[in-house]
Formats: structure tokens, C-alpha cells, sequence
């Protein structure tokens, strides 16, 4: 049977213990979806695992910032990036969060009608290549936490997924259909409407130490760190 992933088998997510089988529970709580790909695929790492998904979880769904506006910022790291698979995810997600004109705005290649979401795009987008999205920020400077911890995930999950995931987010790649990922964005619309309780990934990490000074002291610091010390390493 055909499976999401490349070059890789990883153990059923039903198998997973310990720290695996807390990321797929808090997955599954705070994103609405149970068994992620992008985290199934590092599951034999489990010191890898768990600050990726700690990052992404304190930053894009727990972190400062209307949620719109980091899916926005996935989107255009993603796009960036060349990575289908989160492209369509990040597009399927904007219209979870309610806004389908923005969704489908994004999915015909045009850019947002909203000009603070069209300056969050280019200035993700930008972020792939090193100095060349610097300050002023397209967000608050008390948003920058949620912001930039979602760019920093999304570059780190992009990578992983490009490798060794396929490009299909769902079978047949029918998220290429507009009313199909228009329902399944509205499926998860109660999850991703509500914002999850900062640091609840943070037990998972191994002593990460506060993070860099753009997180101010918010659970994205340790998880930032975290993800820093362990990617570097490997699986």
C-alpha cells in the first residue's frame, strides 16, 4: 500500500510511546489533526521530534499574533521554499481559519487583497535567503515571537517534508480541488479558532535554555533552542 513518505518507513503512529505519543496527542488537540506527516516522518528521532513540534506549536498556533496572519507567513515560507505539500496545508488552513477569500486568493497565485497580509507575504517569502528580511517588521513587535518562530519552523519543516515526504497532502491529490480543501480547511475550523495554552510542548524538550532575545522570554525561546541544538545533530 502506497504511503505519504519517501525514502523512509516510520513505525505506525499507533506504536509510538513517550515523547512520540505526546506530540501526536497534543497534534491531534491542539492541531486538529492526529497523526502529521511531517512529524510521523522524524518519529524515530524523538529528540528531534518533539522540539520541531514544540516550535511550530508556540509559534503558529500558541504564540503571539492572529493566526491568520502566521498561516499567511507559512504560506510564504512555504511558497518560498518550493514545498507543495505545506504550500496546499497552509492554504487548506486559511480557510479553517475562516477567511476563504484569502485562501483561494493564495491557492490562484495572486496576492492577498489585505495589505498587512500582503506585506506579511513578501516579507516571509524573503526570509529564504539570509539578511534580506530584515526590520521593520510586516507585525507588532509584541507579535514577533508568534512571527518569526513560525518562519524559523516552517524553514526547518519545509526541508524535511521536500525530503521525505511526498507531495500529496491528501490521496489522489484531491486538495487540488477548491471544494475539497474548502471542507477540509472547515473541518478543523473549531481547533485552529482556538488558541491552544502557551508552553504545554515545553516539557518535552531536554533543558533547551531560555532562546534568543527576538522571543521575549516566550515558550518559543526554549523551543527555538531547542530545535537549534538538536537539528544540527541529525537523526
Amino acid at each position: 500500500m502506497p504511503t505519504p513518505f519517501r525514502h523512509t518507513e516510520p513505525l505506525p503512529p499507533k506504536a509510538a510511546t513517550g515523547r512520540v505519543a505526546e506530540v501526536y496527542a497534543q497534534a491531534a488537540r491542539d492541531f486538529g489533526i492526529p497523526e502529521p506527516a511531517p512529524f510521523v516522518v522524524l518519529s524515530s528521532a524523538p529528540a528531534l521530534v518533539a522540539p520541531a513540534w514544540a516550535l511550530m506549536r508556540e509559534s503558529l498556533l500558541a504564540g503571539p499574533g492572529d493566526r491568520t496572519g502566521k498561516e499567511v507567513a507559512a504560506f510564504g515560507v512555504s511558497q518560498a521554499n518550493k514545498c507543495r505539500f505545506c504550500v496546499d496545508a497552509h492554504t487548506m488552513l486559511l480557510h479553517a481559519t475562516g477567511d476563504h477569500a484569502l485562501a483561494e486568493r493564495l491557492a490562484r497565485g495572486r496576492e492577498p487583497a489585505d495589505e498587512r497580509h500582503a506585506r506579511v507575504l513578501d516579507w516571509a517569502r524573503r526570509t529564504r535567503v539570509p539578511g534580506a528580511a530584515r526590520e521593520p517588521y510586516p507585525f507588532p513587535p509584541e507579535e514577533a515571537p508568534g512571527y518569526l518562530g513560525t518562519v524559523l519552523a516552517f524553514h526547518f519543516i519545509n526541508r524535511v517534508v521536500s525530503s521525505l515526504v511526498t507531495e500529496n497532502l491528501l490521496p489522489a491529490d484531491a486538495q487540488r480541488l477548491r471544494p475539497v480543501r474548502s471542507l477540509a480547511g472547515r473541518s478543523l475550523s473549531r481547533t485552529v479558532r482556538r488558541t491552544p495554552v502557551p508552553g504545554a510542548s515545553l516539557p518535552l524538550l531536554d533543558d533547551p535554555g531560555r532562546g534568543p532575545a527576538w522571543a521575549a522570554g516566550t515558550p518559543v525561546g526554549p523551543a527555538y533552542a531547542a530545535l537549534s541544538a538538536t537539528a544540527p545533530m541529525g537523526a
